[in-house]
């Protein structure tokens, strides 16, 4: 009798098997063949349904602390004065009401600057609600809308901190003019140690911005108008290519329009663009916009299906936007939704309100640019337990297209490094308000 070895008949049968199911799947007739599978991954879907790892949350000390009470003297009145956009300014606003904090002082309702630059007059009291931001700081910080008669009359002591950089100490620096003249103004500097606040001040500045801020009963009306009209669901895209923008990048860009071109040139002053390694070495550090062209690409590497929803949120005098509408054809703007006559009554500000508005109650939000309204932004969603936030990555863009990737690569480079992004949070709120949650 011969014996037999099961192993090796086991392995032919196994062999087999796999040989007769690759010609069936290969088959031109198989229903499998027809089948085209995405560049990178067997069964890839949106960057939304990526798990991610890590949340940013409010802070236990924010919302569940012990306010320390508010002493019964005050070193004097504070008012903040505003400059540049909306959220520019209400980033102020937050800085100036945990500085008024950390003085002991008491806070005048601020200032926001006219600025002809941003076609701008609207102040504070013109979108903000005035009466829900004192109630909301009750506790936080004691803000009046009015002065005592004896000072009333006065215009404060300016104290100009914005261009105070390093080791800047407000006790040391602005206290004192505080306690000389009773009644200053400030702008806060714009890179400070907020870290080094007691919890008491970082908690009446997370306060202001992220719970005390409303917008008046018209604007939110006229918001929330704007958002019932945008069909759903939607993404809110924060797109950033303005002449001016692209002038103060200092960024060249091949293939733009002649009405483009002229456009930046006029916007540039003396900003001259970078040339050669510099302009190298500025473009791979992410300083260069990305053009609608290149936002629609990521976009795709994303896998955004080209039929979404897509609310621009953006300002006036966008450039080369057909870049965009012509992948993803279902955009819609405040312009198209709002009437002629709505609109044109609107200013920088107010504009800017409802973008934000909407953006904040999206169902996802991307943003081409992380400047003072994608902060915001992503920190009310934060908020809100909104999580399909992110930020394209300009500095990943520059660097694959620098070392000649193009194509499927390009495009699975890209999906990797903003799914790596996502998936750890970079980004999706400010840390002086939100703690770190590991899921």
């Amino acid at each position: 009798m011969v014996a037999l070895s099961v192993k090796p008949l086991f392995t032919i049968l196994v062999v087999s098997l796999a040989l007769l199911l690759a010609i069936i799947l290969l088959s031109p007739s198989s229903p499998f063949s027809q089948i085209s599978l995405p560049f990178n991954s067997p069964l890839k879907s949106d960057i939304w349904t990526v798990r991610r790892i890590v949340e940013w949350r409010p802070c236990k000390w924010w919302l569940q602390g012990d306010l320390t009470a508010l002493p019964v003297e005050t070193n004097g009145y504070i008012r903040v004065d505003c400059y540049g956009g909306l959220n520019q300014m209400r980033r102020d606003l937050c800085d100036g009401v945990g500085i008024a904090r950390l003085l002991n002082a008491t806070l005048v309702l601020p200032k926001f600057e006219v600025a002809a630059y941003w076609n701008e007059s609207s102040g504070f009291a013109d979108v903000f609600d005035v009466e829900y931001f004192i109630r909301q700081m009750n506790g936080f910080v004691k803000v009046v809308k009015e002065l005592p008669s004896e000072i009333a009359s006065k215009e404060p002591f300016r104290v100009d901190c914005s261009k105070r950089r390093g080791q800047f100490d407000y006790i040391e620096s602005v206290l004192p003019s505080l306690l000389e003249h009773n009644y200053i103004s400030i702008t806060p500097a714009m890179s400070q140690r907020r870290d080094r606040y007691p919890l008491y001040a970082k908690a009446a500045l997370c306060q202001a911005c992220y719970s005390a801020l409303r917008l008046t009963r018209s604007l939110k009306k006229k918001a929330s108008e704007l958002l019932e009209a945008i069909p759903k669901p939607f993404l809110s895209l924060h797109l950033r290519f303005e002449p001016d923008m692209v002038a103060y990048s200092r960024c060249e860009y091949s293939a733009l329009s002649s009405a483009s071109i002229n456009a930046i040139e006029a916007a540039r002053g003396d900003r001259k663009p970078w040339t050669g390694e510099l302009a190298r070495i500025w473009r791979k550090r992410g300083r260069c916009p990305l053009t609608p062209n290149e936002t629609a690409l990521i976009l795709q590497a994303l896998s955004i299906p080209t039929n979404t929803n897509i609310y621009l949120a953006a300002g006036d005098g966008l450039m080369e936007l057909e870049g965009l509408t012509s992948v993803y054809t279902n955009v819609v703007t405040k312009s198209s939704l709002l009437t002629g006559e709505d609109f044109t009554s609107m200013h920088g500000n107010t504009k800017a309100a409802l973008d934000y508005h909407v953006s904040i109650n999206s169902d996802s939000y991307v943003a081409t640019y992380f400047g003072n309204m994608d902060k915001m932004v992503a920190a009310m969603r934060a908020l809100k337990g909104l999580y399909k936030t992110l930020f394209l990555s300009r500095r990943a863009f520059a660097e694959f297209t620098s070392q000649g990737f193009r194509g499927k690569d390009l495009m699975q480079a890209l999906w990797k490094a903003h799914r790596d992004d996502y998936v750890l949070g970079r980004g999706s709120a400010l840390p002086d308000c939100f703690c770190e949650f590991t899921l």
